[in-house]
Protein backbone atom coordinates (compact mmCIF):
# COMPACT_ATOMS: atom_id res chain seq x y z
CA UNK A 1 0.00 0.00 0.00
CA UNK A 2 1.71 3.41 -1.25
CA UNK A 3 0.47 5.41 1.41
CA UNK A 4 0.91 9.56 1.69
CA UNK A 5 0.69 11.60 4.98
CA UNK A 6 -2.00 13.15 3.75
CA UNK A 7 -4.07 10.42 3.42
CA UNK A 8 -4.89 10.23 7.23
CA UNK A 9 -5.84 13.42 7.50
CA UNK A 10 -5.84 15.11 10.68
CA UNK A 11 -5.09 12.82 13.48
CA UNK A 12 -5.33 12.99 17.02
CA UNK A 13 -3.26 11.38 19.17
CA UNK A 14 -5.10 10.64 22.21
CA UNK A 15 -3.38 10.45 25.53
CA UNK A 16 -3.35 10.82 29.36
CA UNK A 17 -6.66 9.82 30.54
CA UNK A 18 -7.80 9.14 34.06
CA UNK A 19 -6.15 5.74 34.59
CA UNK A 20 -3.58 4.40 36.90
CA UNK A 21 -1.48 4.84 34.36
CA UNK A 22 -1.88 8.32 33.27
CA UNK A 23 1.96 9.78 33.62
CA UNK A 24 3.07 6.38 31.34
CA UNK A 25 0.52 7.45 28.60
CA UNK A 26 1.23 11.19 28.50
CA UNK A 27 4.77 10.70 27.76
CA UNK A 28 4.19 7.51 25.34
CA UNK A 29 1.95 10.06 23.53
CA UNK A 30 4.45 12.93 23.24
CA UNK A 31 7.00 10.61 21.47
CA UNK A 32 4.34 9.29 19.32
CA UNK A 33 3.37 12.29 18.30
CA UNK A 34 6.43 13.18 17.17
CA UNK A 35 7.84 10.57 15.72
CA UNK A 36 4.39 11.16 13.59
CA UNK A 37 5.04 14.59 13.25
CA UNK A 38 8.47 14.02 11.47
CA UNK A 39 6.90 11.65 9.25
CA UNK A 40 4.48 14.36 7.78
CA UNK A 41 1.56 13.52 9.53
CA UNK A 42 -0.95 16.18 10.68
CA UNK A 43 -0.85 14.86 14.18
CA UNK A 44 -2.16 16.86 17.30
CA UNK A 45 -1.89 15.63 21.11
CA UNK A 46 -5.27 15.28 23.09
CA UNK A 47 -5.30 15.27 26.83
CA UNK A 48 -8.20 13.28 27.28
CA UNK A 49 -10.74 13.96 29.49
CA UNK A 50 -14.49 13.09 29.97
CA UNK A 51 -15.31 15.56 27.07
CA UNK A 52 -13.31 13.97 24.54
CA UNK A 53 -16.14 13.12 22.26
CA UNK A 54 -16.71 16.56 21.88
CA UNK A 55 -13.06 17.26 21.50
CA UNK A 56 -12.92 15.13 18.29
CA UNK A 57 -16.32 15.87 16.96
CA UNK A 58 -15.26 19.47 16.52
CA UNK A 59 -11.70 19.21 16.11
CA UNK A 60 -11.58 18.53 12.72
CA UNK A 61 -9.66 15.33 13.27
CA UNK A 62 -10.07 11.48 11.05
CA UNK A 63 -8.81 9.30 12.81
CA UNK A 64 -7.13 8.80 15.98
CA UNK A 65 -3.64 7.21 17.12
CA UNK A 66 -4.90 5.56 20.39
CA UNK A 67 -1.70 6.29 22.94
CA UNK A 68 -4.11 5.65 26.47
CA UNK A 69 -2.81 3.16 28.62
CA UNK A 70 -4.83 1.22 31.27
CA UNK A 71 -8.67 1.72 32.08
CA UNK A 72 -10.77 3.85 29.31
CA UNK A 73 -7.91 3.51 26.83
CA UNK A 74 -7.08 -0.40 26.77
CA UNK A 75 -9.98 -1.37 27.57
CA UNK A 76 -12.29 -0.84 24.97
CA UNK A 77 -14.17 2.33 26.24
CA UNK A 78 -12.49 4.54 24.12
CA UNK A 79 -12.78 2.39 20.91
CA UNK A 80 -16.60 1.63 21.48
CA UNK A 81 -16.92 5.61 21.51
CA UNK A 82 -14.51 6.13 18.21
CA UNK A 83 -16.93 3.03 16.95
CA UNK A 84 -19.51 5.50 17.48
CA UNK A 85 -18.43 7.89 16.20
CA UNK A 86 -17.33 6.88 12.97
CA UNK A 87 -13.55 7.50 13.44
CA UNK A 88 -10.99 5.22 12.53
CA UNK A 89 -8.37 4.40 15.39
CA UNK A 90 -4.94 2.38 15.72
CA UNK A 91 -4.83 -1.35 17.08
CA UNK A 92 -7.30 -3.81 18.72
CA UNK A 93 -11.34 -3.24 18.60
CA UNK A 94 -13.64 -3.39 21.93
CA UNK A 95 -14.09 -6.95 22.16
CA UNK A 96 -10.03 -7.60 22.46
CA UNK A 97 -9.31 -4.82 24.05
CA UNK A 98 -11.91 -5.65 26.96
CA UNK A 99 -10.70 -9.30 26.69
CA UNK A 100 -6.95 -8.36 27.10
CA UNK A 101 -7.13 -5.81 29.91
CA UNK A 102 -8.84 -8.57 31.78
CA UNK A 103 -5.71 -10.75 32.81
CA UNK A 104 -7.96 -13.42 34.14
CA UNK A 105 -10.56 -14.01 31.54
CA UNK A 106 -7.51 -14.08 29.01
CA UNK A 107 -6.47 -16.77 30.83
CA UNK A 108 -9.78 -18.67 30.80
CA UNK A 109 -9.52 -18.36 27.28
CA UNK A 110 -5.95 -19.35 26.99
CA UNK A 111 -6.33 -22.64 29.33
CA UNK A 112 -9.79 -23.45 27.02
CA UNK A 113 -7.66 -23.23 23.97
CA UNK A 114 -4.89 -25.99 25.31
CA UNK A 115 -2.62 -22.62 25.93
CA UNK A 116 0.40 -22.45 28.77
CA UNK A 117 -0.31 -19.89 31.48
CA UNK A 118 0.38 -20.19 35.45
CA UNK A 119 -2.30 -21.90 37.42
CA UNK A 120 -4.64 -19.26 38.77
CA UNK A 121 -7.10 -18.83 41.39
CA UNK A 122 -9.75 -15.29 41.58
CA UNK A 123 -9.75 -13.74 44.88
CA UNK A 124 -13.30 -12.78 45.53
CA UNK A 125 -12.91 -12.07 49.11
CA UNK A 126 -10.93 -12.66 52.01
CA UNK A 127 -11.97 -15.91 52.76
CA UNK A 128 -10.81 -16.79 49.81
CA UNK A 129 -7.07 -16.49 50.12
CA UNK A 130 -6.29 -19.77 52.15
CA UNK A 131 -7.98 -21.41 49.42
CA UNK A 132 -5.64 -19.90 46.37
CA UNK A 133 -2.82 -20.67 49.14
CA UNK A 134 -3.74 -24.24 49.23
CA UNK A 135 -4.56 -24.44 45.26
CA UNK A 136 -1.51 -22.59 43.93
CA UNK A 137 1.29 -22.56 46.76
CA UNK A 138 3.85 -20.04 47.42
CA UNK A 139 5.25 -17.81 46.51
CA UNK A 140 2.29 -16.27 44.12
CA UNK A 141 1.97 -13.27 42.20
CA UNK A 142 -0.74 -10.88 43.36
CA UNK A 143 -2.26 -8.49 40.69
CA UNK A 144 -5.13 -6.51 40.06
CA UNK A 145 -7.27 -8.16 37.27
CA UNK A 146 -7.50 -4.73 35.46
CA UNK A 147 -4.44 -2.50 35.52
CA UNK A 148 -1.46 -3.02 33.74
CA UNK A 149 1.97 -1.60 33.60
CA UNK A 150 2.55 -3.83 36.96
CA UNK A 151 0.53 -1.75 39.21
CA UNK A 152 -0.53 -3.06 42.70
CA UNK A 153 1.22 -6.38 42.00
CA UNK A 154 3.48 -8.40 44.31
CA UNK A 155 4.85 -11.42 44.90
CA UNK A 156 4.09 -12.73 48.36
CA UNK A 157 5.55 -15.65 50.06
CA UNK A 158 3.48 -16.77 52.72
CA UNK A 159 -0.09 -16.33 53.87
CA UNK A 160 0.17 -12.96 56.08
CA UNK A 161 2.45 -11.16 53.06
CA UNK A 162 -0.83 -12.78 50.76
CA UNK A 163 -3.20 -10.62 53.06
CA UNK A 164 -1.33 -7.83 52.16
CA UNK A 165 -0.89 -8.85 48.27
CA UNK A 166 -4.67 -8.86 48.35
CA UNK A 167 -4.86 -5.19 50.37
CA UNK A 168 -2.55 -3.64 47.55
CA UNK A 169 -4.28 -5.21 44.75
CA UNK A 170 -7.99 -3.83 45.82
CA UNK A 171 -7.36 -0.49 46.29
CA UNK A 172 -6.97 -0.49 42.15
CA UNK A 173 -9.61 -3.29 41.24
CA UNK A 174 -12.23 -5.17 43.15
CA UNK A 175 -11.49 -8.31 41.50
CA UNK A 176 -8.05 -9.48 42.55
CA UNK A 177 -6.08 -12.55 40.62
CA UNK A 178 -3.26 -14.96 42.44
CA UNK A 179 -1.17 -17.00 40.20
CA UNK A 180 1.08 -19.40 40.60
CA UNK A 181 5.20 -18.12 40.82
CA UNK A 182 6.87 -19.09 37.95
CA UNK A 183 10.50 -18.61 38.88
CA UNK A 184 12.41 -18.17 35.47
CA UNK A 185 13.00 -15.05 33.45
CA UNK A 186 10.68 -12.86 32.15
CA UNK A 187 9.93 -12.42 28.19
CA UNK A 188 8.08 -10.62 25.72
CA UNK A 189 7.54 -10.28 22.25
CA UNK A 190 6.26 -7.28 20.40
CA UNK A 191 3.72 -8.02 17.71
CA UNK A 192 3.88 -5.53 14.48
CA UNK A 193 0.60 -6.27 12.34
CA UNK A 194 1.02 -10.54 11.48
CA UNK A 195 4.50 -10.43 12.34
CA UNK A 196 6.22 -11.26 15.83
CA UNK A 197 9.65 -8.32 15.93
CA UNK A 198 13.03 -10.14 18.19
CA UNK A 199 11.95 -11.96 21.34
CA UNK A 200 13.59 -9.30 24.42
CA UNK A 201 14.96 -10.66 27.94
CA UNK A 202 14.43 -8.95 30.97
CA UNK A 203 16.44 -8.78 33.78
CA UNK A 204 15.97 -6.87 36.62
CA UNK A 205 17.52 -6.63 40.33
CA UNK A 206 14.47 -5.94 41.41
CA UNK A 207 12.26 -9.07 42.96
CA UNK A 208 9.85 -8.31 40.50
CA UNK A 209 9.74 -6.51 37.06
CA UNK A 210 7.04 -3.77 38.23
CA UNK A 211 6.42 -0.22 38.20
CA UNK A 212 9.48 0.94 38.81
CA UNK A 213 11.76 -1.59 37.14
CA UNK A 214 10.09 -0.82 33.72
CA UNK A 215 9.55 3.34 33.72
CA UNK A 216 11.87 4.60 37.03
CA UNK A 217 14.86 2.99 37.47
CA UNK A 218 18.06 2.06 34.80
CA UNK A 219 19.13 -0.94 36.64
CA UNK A 220 17.19 -3.10 34.20
CA UNK A 221 18.44 -4.81 31.57
CA UNK A 222 16.96 -5.44 28.19
CA UNK A 223 18.87 -8.56 26.17
CA UNK A 224 18.37 -8.63 22.43
CA UNK A 225 19.29 -11.06 20.96
CA UNK A 226 17.27 -13.25 23.74
CA UNK A 227 19.74 -15.68 24.40
CA UNK A 228 17.27 -17.94 23.22
CA UNK A 229 17.98 -20.56 20.25
CA UNK A 230 16.62 -19.77 17.28
CA UNK A 231 14.10 -22.57 17.60
CA UNK A 232 13.29 -21.31 21.04
CA UNK A 233 12.38 -18.07 19.84
CA UNK A 234 10.38 -19.00 16.59
CA UNK A 235 8.05 -21.10 18.99
CA UNK A 236 8.01 -18.22 21.46
CA UNK A 237 7.16 -15.88 18.84
CA UNK A 238 4.34 -18.38 17.31
CA UNK A 239 2.84 -19.06 20.64
CA UNK A 240 2.95 -14.94 20.70
CA UNK A 241 1.04 -14.42 17.97
CA UNK A 242 -1.57 -17.63 18.58
CA UNK A 243 -2.47 -15.86 22.47
CA UNK A 244 -2.67 -12.57 20.71
CA UNK A 245 -5.54 -13.36 18.20
CA UNK A 246 -6.80 -15.68 20.93
CA UNK A 247 -8.02 -12.61 22.53
CA UNK A 248 -8.98 -11.14 19.08
CA UNK A 249 -6.17 -8.43 19.16
CA UNK A 250 -5.05 -7.07 15.90
CA UNK A 251 -2.63 -4.04 14.57
CA UNK A 252 -0.02 -3.89 17.24
CA UNK A 253 0.76 -5.18 20.61
CA UNK A 254 2.88 -6.90 23.25
CA UNK A 255 2.69 -10.09 24.50
CA UNK A 256 4.80 -11.38 27.55
CA UNK A 257 6.10 -14.62 28.78
CA UNK A 258 7.69 -16.33 31.90
CA UNK A 259 10.26 -18.92 30.76
CA UNK A 260 10.93 -21.96 33.98
CA UNK A 261 13.81 -23.98 34.26
CA UNK A 262 12.64 -26.50 31.85
CA UNK A 263 12.53 -23.76 28.92
CA UNK A 264 8.88 -24.21 29.36
CA UNK A 265 7.09 -20.61 28.20
CA UNK A 266 4.20 -19.53 29.98
CA UNK A 267 1.79 -16.49 28.94
CA UNK A 268 1.58 -13.99 31.56
CA UNK A 269 -0.87 -11.25 29.64
CA UNK A 270 -1.35 -9.29 26.25
CA UNK A 271 -0.95 -5.65 25.87
CA UNK A 272 -2.95 -3.92 23.25
CA UNK A 273 -1.69 -0.40 23.81
CA UNK A 274 1.68 -1.17 25.30
CA UNK A 275 4.37 1.77 26.31
CA UNK A 276 6.38 4.09 23.92
CA UNK A 277 8.40 5.99 26.39
CA UNK A 278 12.44 5.53 26.27
CA UNK A 279 12.05 2.76 28.70
CA UNK A 280 9.23 0.57 26.81
CA UNK A 281 10.06 -2.59 24.92
CA UNK A 282 8.01 -2.74 21.73
CA UNK A 283 10.18 0.58 20.50
CA UNK A 284 12.98 -1.91 21.36
CA UNK A 285 12.20 -4.87 19.43
CA UNK A 286 11.50 -2.40 16.43
CA UNK A 287 15.00 -1.03 16.20
CA UNK A 288 16.29 -4.61 16.67
CA UNK A 289 14.37 -5.43 13.34
CA UNK A 290 16.01 -2.60 11.37
CA UNK A 291 12.78 0.11 12.32
CA UNK A 292 13.48 3.54 13.57
CA UNK A 293 10.79 4.79 15.94
CA UNK A 294 9.19 7.83 13.31
CA UNK A 295 8.25 4.27 10.99
CA UNK A 296 7.30 1.93 13.62
CA UNK A 297 4.61 4.63 14.70
CA UNK A 298 3.93 5.02 11.19
CA UNK A 299 3.44 1.30 10.37
CA UNK A 300 0.74 1.41 13.29
CA UNK A 301 -0.96 4.10 12.03
CA UNK A 302 -1.16 2.73 8.68
CA UNK A 303 -2.64 -0.32 10.39
CA UNK A 304 -5.57 1.72 10.74
CA UNK A 305 -6.15 2.10 7.28
CA UNK A 306 -5.67 -1.77 6.60
CA UNK A 307 -8.18 -3.35 9.09
CA UNK A 308 -10.70 -0.81 7.48
CA UNK A 309 -11.42 0.86 10.17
Amino acid sequence: MNVQATDFGKVAVLMGGWSAERAVSLKSGAAVLSGLQEKGVDAQGIDVGRDVCEVLKTGGFERSFIMLHGRGGEDGVIQGLLETLGMPYTGTGVLGSALAMDKMRSKQLWSGMGLPTPAYKRIHAEEDLGEAADALGFPLMVKPVHEGSSIGISRVEDSAALWQGWEQARQFDSEVLAERWIAGNEYTVAILGEQALPVIRLETPHEIYDYAAKYETDTTGYFIPSGLSAAAEHSMQELALQAFHAVGAKGWGRVDFMLDAQGQPWLVEVNTVPGMTDHSLVPMAAAAAGMDFPELVWRILCSSLENGQ
